[in-house]
């Protein structure tokens, strides 16, 4: 049986070196909170059981109704106090400790954590550092002094540990002052793990760090429509539907997901899936269209761009497809790398009206916006 996994996201300070006038985890993160984002990142993640969010006083009601579902538990005056209150909510497992305004987590690190802890008891996401190190004043002579950049760790969260090990570090660390909790890990132990952390998981702390929001955004649409015949399956964003007959084209004529990667490739004036795809190539035929969405999503990346949200509408006369669509819309989500609620898949009859209104065909319109990736 594997261990409970908890995440303590440190959300109780003031943010006052952001020059902001609230918190700066209620600063807006491509759309959503910074806070929001953050706590989304685990949230999502199946590894993890459940979240415990440290608090300061004028904060606390907001965050408990942002997130009902975590526990949210006072802070204290110091980053330390406030982790201790929250480790006093668990008996067990894995904990990750993670930064209120570190939004930007990924998968990749959140299971290299869980992993590095089941492995050698620790996990502390950290990068190498790029730039040259120097100290200003050296303790011993009072002189600047040149520390170098080879084996020098540029240290971030979250940070993951057995959680008796990491109380026992705490108690053991009583009143003294620590930067981090791999900090008082090492205190305690003699020892330390670290694990391969991202550039991107920055911690926004000083006004520039909040220039991200500033990026480029696009914004692209994509139509497709396809004939119903007979023997052929219908299958939208994925899922086949049960229905008498099926949508004519050379791959599994996919329409939703058709219109949905034109949509993305406008937005980054990529041209069109004919062109990327085109009917005249044999290795195209009967092609699974959820796997060429992938490929639409690399080539996006590769350009920089990733997709903040997609939306489209779905004109059928019949079948009704009102029962189909959390299906549809969680399936492109994760072809997407996208939250469900960042999928918007509605659909609609043309009343009798036209081709689709004679059930001679199926047609979607699809929007994307699209924006750089985080620097």
């Amino acid at each position: 049986m594997k261990e409970k996994v908890s995440v303590i996201i440190a959300a109780a300070g003031k943010g006052e070196r952001s020059l902001r006038a609230e918190n700066k985890i209620f600063a807006d993160v491509n759309g959503v909170t910074c806070i929001e984002k953050t706590y989304s990142a685990f949230k999502n993640h199946p590894l993890i059981d459940e979240i415990i969010i440290t608090a300061s006083p004028c904060d606390a009601e907001r965050l408990k109704t942002l997130f009902p579902a975590a526990r949210v538990v006072a802070g204290g005056k110091t980053r330390t106090e406030s982790v201790k209150n929250a480790l006093n909510e668990l008996n067990d497992g894995i904990v990750l400790i993670h930064d209120g305004a570190r939004p930007f987590v990924t998968e990749k690190i959140i299971e290299n954590c869980i992993a590095g802890v089941r492995e050698k008891g620790s996990a502390v996401t950290a990068i190498p550092e790029r730039d040259t190190v120097a100290r200003s004043t050296d303790e011993k002579n009072g002189k600047p002094c040149y520390i170098g950049k080879d084996g020098l760790l540029r240290v971030q969260t979250p940070q993951a540990f057995f959680v008796k090990d990491i109380k026992d570090a705490y108690a053991f660390a009583g009143d003294g002052t620590y930067n981090d909790d791999g900090e008082v890990y090492l205190a305690r132990f003699g020892k330390l793990n670290f694990t391969e952390g991202d550039k991107n998981n920055i911690k926004l702390t000083y006004p520039e760090d909040f220039e991200f929001n500033k990026r480029e955004v696009r914004f692209g649409t994509g139509f497709d429509c396809h004939k119903l015949v007979e023997n052929r399956k219908l299958i939208l964003g994925g899922v086949v539907i049960p229905h008498g007959k099926g949508l004519l084209g050379h791959s599994d004529a996919d329409v939703l997901t058709h219109a949905v990667m034109d949509a993305m490739l406008s937005a980054a004036c990529m041209r069109d899936i004919g062109y990327h795809f085109p009917d005249s190539d044999p290795q195209f035929k009967d092609a699974d269209s959820m796997k060429l969405l992938e490929k639409v999503v690399n080539m996006i990346n590769a350009k920089g761009y990733r997709a903040d949200s997609i939306s489209a509408v779905i004109m059928a006369e019949k079948p009704k497809l009102k029962d189909y669509i959390p299906a549809i819309t969680d399936n492109l989500a994760r072809a997407l790398r996208l939250p469900p609620d960042k999928v918007g898949i509605g659909a609609t009859t043309l009343e009798g009206l036209g081709f689709v209104g004679r059930e001679e065909g199926i047609c979607v319109h699809a929007n994307a916006v699209l924006s750089l990736t985080a620097n």
